[in-house]
């Protein structure tokens, strides 16, 4: 299968930075897939996407669009819709006119215009919307619209450049909802910039985790939550537990104990890490399934309705989700068992 998109050695330099924003990225996205570029403010991922769209011209490096290079062509003509973190809306057009502009563009008369924005508003809930000002919006609605008039557009490739970061949580949800709903409306690769795990985990099924310019792994979400390339991953996909130890016949072991772990990981100093949530705290005389680890509760939190308790054994150290009715308490001790096939090493 063709890559929808290519970026071969992507770099990209500014004079007033005295660090490279982008340093070799090379990334295929496939045609069909719905990728989250993940990464801490500054990390290069804004940047990576406007290169994509034709925005800003990469430093060294190409981009392929389906195997074509356009590196250096103008974005009106690489068939790439985008949507920004401000609607960019245009103030003196009603909501239906902002959605037929794409249309009016390429052609279209100005009644035929009209009927296709009135069905891309109806895709995104806001039929009943075209009379009005974009003025007397709400934040949400109007990304709903830069959504629609994007879609009018009829892109091969749809790039969200934190188009939710400034909505407050619940209307971000909203929109995650319905980025789902219009899956089968939307073009068949979307791109979408975060910095929020949970965002990335809610609308995409690949993420491609930047920090400082590098691209640091390109998975699916359940093997970047789960199966991290490196501790800097880790970190970023919400890891709080990081053991040092070093693997040896298939376990990996540290003041924790002896934990077994994936064959063929790489025999010698390593870190274990493993999530929260994977991490169960044993009953009373309760026989665990797999190996069970024992240490002294030194803290416990609240985290909203969880309880997190931090578990010390030596050097070793561990925060555990534990529901709010378990019966744990400071200085106590406790036994704690791995979900299957949680644990993971990284490089130290």
């Amino acid at each position: 299968m063709i890559a929808a998109i290519t970026l071969q050695s992507v770099t990209k330099e500014y004079e007033s930075h005295s660090v490279p924003a982008l340093t070799g990225v090379n990334l295929d996205i496939l045609t069909g897939t719905r990728t989250a570029i993940l990464g801490p403010s500054g990390s290069g991922k804004s940047t990576l996407l406007r290169i994509i769209a034709g925005l800003e011209d990469p430093s060294d490096g190409q981009i392929l669009l389906n195997g074509r290079d356009v590196t250096g062509t103008l974005p009106e003509r690489r068939g790439i819709g985008m949507v920004f973190q401000r609607p960019l809306l245009f103030p003196h057009l009603n909501v239906l006119d902002n959605v037929a502009f794409p249309l009016r563009a390429q052609g279209a008369s100005r009644r035929a215009a009209r009927d296709g924005a009135r069905a891309y508003l109806a895709l995104v809930q806001l039929a009943d919307f075209g009379s009005r000002p974009v003025s007397t919006l709400s934040g949400g609605q109007q990304q709903r619209i830069a959504i629609a008039r994007t879609l009018a557009s009829r892109p091969t490739i749809l790039l969200l450049d934190e188009p939710f970061s400034a909505l407050d949580p619940a209307l971000r949800s909203d929109m995650h909802e319905l980025l789902n709903r219009l899956q089968p409306e939307l073009p068949p690769t979307v791109v979408l910039v975060t910095h929020d795990r949970e965002e990335a985990a809610a609308v995409a099924d690949r993420i491609a985790v930047v920090e400082d310019g590098t691209l640091l792994q390109h998975d699916t979400v359940d093997r970047i939550y789960h199966r991290p390339a490196s501790l800097a991953v880790a970190r970023l996909m919400g890891g709080r537990n990081a053991i040092d130890g070093t693997v040896e016949e298939g376990v990996h072991a540290s003041d924790l104990g002896r934990v077994p772990v994936e064959p063929g990981t790489v025999v010698g100093p390593g870190v274990l890490v493993v999530r929260p949530e994977a991490i169960r705290v044993l009953a009373d005389g309760e026989t665990a399934t797999n190996p069970a680890y024992t240490g002294t509760v030194t803290d416990i939190v609240r985290a909203g309705a969880r309880r997190e308790l931090t578990l010390r054994r030596g050097t070793a150290e561990l925060v555990v989700d534990v529901p709010p009715g378990a019966a744990v308490e400071v200085g106590g001790t406790v036994r704690v068992c791995f979900a299957p096939g949680a644990p993971s090493v990284v490089p130290r």
